[in-house]
């Protein structure tokens, strides 16, 4: 970890420790280590192909890293499948979001939970009741995030007709849908109108209170500064420095990276 940012062994949430990852000749992250601590809403920045995604990939089981390890909790996830990853309480949006178009807003909810009965054979013979009862509390709860999330009205569209925000609003749904302790945002900003925007930030301010942690790529500096303390940069696949919104935002080294872009 770099000087000047620390965070106490008993708040640290996820570990990144020296990650790596190559394609071919490609560096694409070279010996990243930084803390995300419990709580917190940690922003990670840098210029385009500095290496963000692939970072985020390697986090959510989608890449295997080359080396280094991914800590939650104190345990190695590296490794894990992303369903693995999923399931012990890590979610994850992408930067064009991914509904299943011809489902509902509700149905594309209740794909989400993990662990249901009705999924293994013999129980939708010999569990019915279990089955029953199980998704009614599923589709309450999905209910109930539509609510939070400001897509109630939307539940029974499919989702191929949401707008590019609304389908972002609705990666973010799903994912409430199993109680995460962290979750990834891979530039929720982009492509989203004002109006939208804004419900998005205040629905993840909301779930900072109730104690979620976020680990959030973003581009948009005015986004970043408002919502994420601390920041991490990164550029060419290397942490370049990290540490609170202002001071980040004049450090040279970030200037050089983005070449005074954005900053």
């Amino acid at each position: 970890m770099l000087p000047g940012w620390q965070t106490c062994p008993e708040n640290r949430l996820l570990q990144l420790e020296n990650l790596s990852k190559s394609f071919g000749a490609l560096r694409a992250i070279d010996g990243v280590s930084f803390d995300v601590a419990r709580g917190s809403i940690t922003g990670l920045i840098g210029p385009n192909g500095a290496g963000k995604t692939t970072l985020f990939n390697t986090i959510a089981g989608v890449m295997l890293p080359d080396a280094g390890r991914i800590l939650l909790e104190g345990s190695n996830i590296a490794g894990l499948r992303a369903d693995q990853v999923f399931h012990r309480g890590i979610g994850r949006t992408f930067q064009i979001p991914r509904p299943l178009p011809a489902l509902t807003v509700m149905e594309n909810l209740l794909l989400a939970p993990t662990g249901q009965t009705g999924e293994h054979f013999w129980a939708a013979w010999l569990r019915r009741g279990t089955i029953r009862a199980q998704e009614a509390a599923h589709r309450e709860k999905a209910r109930e995030v539509l609510e939070f999330t400001g897509l109630a009205r939307l539940m029974d569209e499919p989702a191929g007709v949401l707008s590019g925000g609304q389908q972002k609003l609705l990666e973010l749904s799903r994912i409430l849908m199993v109680d995460p302790q962290l979750i990834l945002l891979d530039e929720p900003a982009a492509g989203v109108n004002p109006v939208l925007l804004e419900s998005l930030v205040d629905r993840i301010q909301q779930l900072h209170r109730r104690g979620v942690s976020f680990l959030l790529i973003e581009h948009n500096m005015d986004m970043v500064m408002r919502l994420c303390n601390p920041v991490v940069v990164m550029a060419q696949g290397r942490l370049v420095t990290q540490g609170a919104p202002a001071d980040v935002r004049s450090d040279p080294r970030v200037i050089d990276a983005y070449l005074g872009d954005a900053l």
